[in-house]
């Protein structure tokens, strides 16, 4: 089993930049496609952005899409999530997901999930 722990969250400014981490621990992390997703305040969970396990393929969401970059290296069992430019509607928990199946993934259901972390925007 996959676990997962975020880190990078915190404080940035409108139009600044924050970098996300999520390390994985347990076996064949390549073998498993990984993911973001938040929740902001009064709104529903919603998909961020996804990567394959090698890392070939990723997928955004529309409203971030420009602004976010997902990125993994194999080698350390770590993901990232980029956010350039960031905007107020970007403050959230965010959360990392992985699930062998990217499709799964994306469609809302990861199999396993890590605690959040905080990202908050300031003007």
């Amino acid at each position: 089993q996959v676990q997962l722990v975020e880190s990078g969250g915190g404080l940035v400014q409108t139009g600044g930049s924050l970098r996300l981490s999520c390390a994985a621990s347990g076996r064949n992390f390549s073998d498993h496609a990984m993911g973001w997703f938040r929740r902001a305040p009064g709104k529903q969970r919603e998909f961020v952005a996804a990567i394959s396990g090698a890392g070939a393929y990723t997928h955004y969401a529309d409203s971030v899409k420009g602004r976010f970059t997902i990125t993994r290296d194999n080698a350390e069992n770590t993901v990232d999530l980029l956010i350039e430019n960031v905007m107020p509607e970007d403050a959230a928990v965010y959360y990392c997901t992985a699930d062998t199946h990217i499709s799964i993934l994306i469609a809302g259901s990861p199999g396993r999930w890590g605690r959040g972390t905080q990202v908050t925007v300031s003007p």
